[in-house]
């Protein structure tokens, strides 16, 4: 975990940015823009910094942003070519800990909406009609910093400590890689997933938690995962949008406050690289008991369970999703001499084999 020193001095530089930010943006616009509010992000946000090395979102969202969308990327183009993101890092050098920071606008058309509760449907009908039109999925999900924040910003300690594991692994595979992996908020939610559908107490073997982990990204090509957490199946336009993504070809991981976003990205090759990654680490000292047995992971699906799609009014044929059976509850190890994990089909024919019994 960072410094607490540290953390409380980025604590106040974050508060007085935000005041800042308020304060001064859009104070000359004449077409009635207005920050509303900051929304802290990132692994600052989510208190799930890693020591030496994290990130932080300052979400500034702004009413009536559509009327200045022209003008503002007018200004991007013209200040910052590569990103509509204000970039700058804070550092400590005696404590050898820094944070990069990233300024994003948003569109604040969840002005008013509990962000304890659930969107209503009519926002997220609006987001998924504006990205079909414009082919923009997942766009728009930094409008949703705020949801996506409190979905992990108020687990149990214990868990945020696995997610701080992981992606401190995550960063270990793309120092050794260096090559384009899946993104890091992919493998968040993924062990978000794993401890719910596994574990669900506050206290757990973090040794179980993180083997379940490496099994389920080992198992990428059978990943589907979604919450219903703030949309569901309810909505006639929003279950059919759900039925189309959960339908795409795996690994899917849809974004728990943005049904467009689909978090595991479209890189199947660093979903291969970093599964090849997890198998040579389920044979490591960190995942296995004192007398060099095998820690039992949690039995966890890699799929969650698709409710069938209503035959509406307006359509013919329903198409049926099979659901999957739920698990829970731990299981025995298994013994298993050998995992073969294929290349993606991008890549030319080649299979790795790795032994995950224990060596002699």
């Amino acid at each position: 975990m960072p410094n607490p020193t540290f953390r409380t001095k980025v604590k106040a530089a974050i508060n007085a940015i935000s005041t800042f930010l308020i304060k001064n943006c859009f104070s000359d616009a004449n077409q009635g823009e207005k920050v509303s509010k900051v929304v802290k992000g990132g692994s600052s946000g989510t208190d799930t910094e890693l020591k030496g090395r994290s990130d932080a979102e300052l979400v500034v969202f702004v009413k009536n942003l559509t009327s200045f969308e022209d003008q503002l990327k007018r200004w991007g183009d013209e200040k910052w070519p590569d990103s509509l993101a204000l970039n700058f890092k804070l550092s400590s050098p005696e404590l050898q800990q820094e944070v990069v920071f990233d300024v994003l606008l948003a569109d604040d058309f969840l002005d008013g909406v509990s962000t304890d509760g659930r969107p209503k449907p009519d926002i997220y009908k609006s987001l998924i009609q504006k990205c079909t039109s414009l082919g923009l999925e997942g766009e728009f999900s930094t409008c949703f910093s705020e949801l996506q924040r409190n979905f992990v910003k108020d687990r149990p300690p214990k868990l945020k400590n696995l997610i701080r594991l992981v992606k401190h692994w995550y960063q270990l595979c793309k120092e050794k890689l260096r090559k384009p992996l899946p993104p890091q908020y992919a493998l968040e939610l993924l062990t978000v997933y794993a401890w719910e559908q596994g574990s669900g107490v506050t206290e757990f073997n973090t040794a179980q938690g993180f083997r379940t982990v490496l099994e389920l990204v080992t198992k990428y090509t059978e990943l589907r995962i979604y919450w219903t957490k703030y949309y569901d199946f309810q909505d006639q336009d929003i279950a059919n949008w759900l039925h189309r993504q959960l339908t795409r070809a795996s690994p899917v991981i849809l974004d728990p406050a943005d049904p467009t976003r689909n978090v595991a990205g479209s890189n199947p090759v660093g979903w291969w690289l970093l599964a090849v990654e997890a198998v040579a680490w389920l044979d490591y000292s960190c995942v296995k008991n004192l007398d060099k047995s095998q820690v039992c992971s949690w039995a966890v699906s890699p799929q969650v369970p698709v409710p069938p799609q209503q035959c509406w009014d307006d359509c013919s044929v329903g198409l049926m999703c099979p659901p999957f059976p739920p698990s829970s509850g731990e299981r025995e190890p298994e013994f298993v001499p050998s995992v073969s994990i294929a290349a993606p089909a991008q890549k030319a024919p080649e299979t790795r084999n790795v032994l995950l019994c224990c060596r002699p």
